[in-house]
């Protein structure tokens, strides 16, 4: 039987902007703007297919073989599923896949209901330029924003708990979505996969670490889902932590925090700046050139460091490369 469902974004009474004002951390955040999505919403239908079955018992990781596969482990071929794998894309193209696959990913579980939230360089993709509705004060175009998530960055990390995780391997597995950008003009099927190795929740061998994906079949880019579980609730009450050693204390995490990415709601962590200071350090938060782009005060955006001005700054002996932030 195959089952169908329209996912749409929320509905919203009126062309309403709506602050959030966020306590003073480490480090001041941009604003949290809300602002109302475009009139003509992007939409995506889902489609059940059939799969192989949930395993119904726990997994030996150390008896088991990795389940995603890439092209490759470098930053350009280690972020592409190899079954959909046809190339590497150009940037223009990668840019335009992250940026509607975010989109198509928050919507879909905004409608079935499911708590996701985006996390590590996702997340600090949003902390610098995940704000919305501002004016462009050097052209007055209120739609003149580039790039929300990092530029630089070649996926998307999302994560979600882990009751939310062993739903989705029960009744989402292998569901296939379809997605039309607003304007009519992209479209694109997604694959919700989930590891078999999901019920698993600890590291093990490491092979199995990301626990679901969600995959452009048109090119095999992706967004990695990981799931937070308490491992040691006698130990360690109070803390989630996915197989790849990250650790939240859930009073961090919650109550999670409203906002807007790549134009469409999105829940952000509670503690946003102590998590993001936890994984990146503070220079993450300060530090205003990287791989090759330069912040923007004004126009609130990373916009790439012409060529001929990279190679003047290259030859300067003090210069040192910064940390991984994608």
């Amino acid at each position: 039987m195959t089952m169908r469902c329209r996912v749409r974004p929320p509905l919203w009474g009126s062309l309403v902007s709506i602050l959030v004002l966020l306590p003073s951390l480490t480090t001041a955040a941009p604003p949290i703007v809300l602002t109302e999505p475009a009139a003509r919403s992007a939409t995506a239908t889902a489609s059940p297919t059939t799969a192989t079955p949930t395993p119904t018992k726990v997994v030996d990781p150390m008896e088991t073989l990795k389940y995603f596969h890439e092209p490759g482990r470098d930053d350009y071929l280690g972020h592409y599923d190899v079954r959909y794998f046809h190339g590497r894309v150009t940037e223009e193209e990668r840019g335009e896949t992250l940026k509607h696959m975010m989109r198509a990913y928050l919507l879909a579980f905004n409608e079935m209901g499911l708590e996701t939230w985006i996390a590590h360089g996702t997340l600090l993709g949003w902390w610098w330029n995940g704000q919305v509705g501002w004016e462009s004060p050097r052209t007055g175009d209120a739609e003149a924003k580039a790039w929300q998530i990092l530029p630089w960055d070649w996926d998307i990390d999302t994560q979600v708990s882990g009751a939310t995780l062993l739903y989705m391997a029960d009744n989402l597995n292998r569901t296939r979505y379809e997605y039309v950008s607003e304007d009519g003009e992209f479209t694109r099927a997604y694959l919700l996969d989930v590891n078999p190795h999901a019920r698993q929740r600890e590291r093990g061998d490491g092979a199995n670490i990301i626990d679901a994906r969600w995959i452009d079949t048109h090119n095999g880019l992706y967004v990695d889902i990981t799931g937070l579980s308490e491992l040691e609730p006698d130990r360690e009450p109070g803390v989630v932590s996915c197989k790849n050693f990250h650790k939240y204390r859930t009073t961090d995490l919650y109550p999670m925090r409203a906002s807007i990415f790549e134009n469409v709601p999105v829940r952000i962590p509670f503690a946003y700046n102590k998590i993001l200071i936890e994984e990146y350090e503070t220079t993450a938060l300060v530090l205003n050139e990287f791989e090759g782009h330069r912040w923007d005060t004004q126009q609130r955006l990373w916009y790439r460091i012409p060529k001929d001005m990279k190679a003047e700054k290259e030859d300067k002996p003090d210069e040192k490369p910064g940390q991984n932030y994608a």
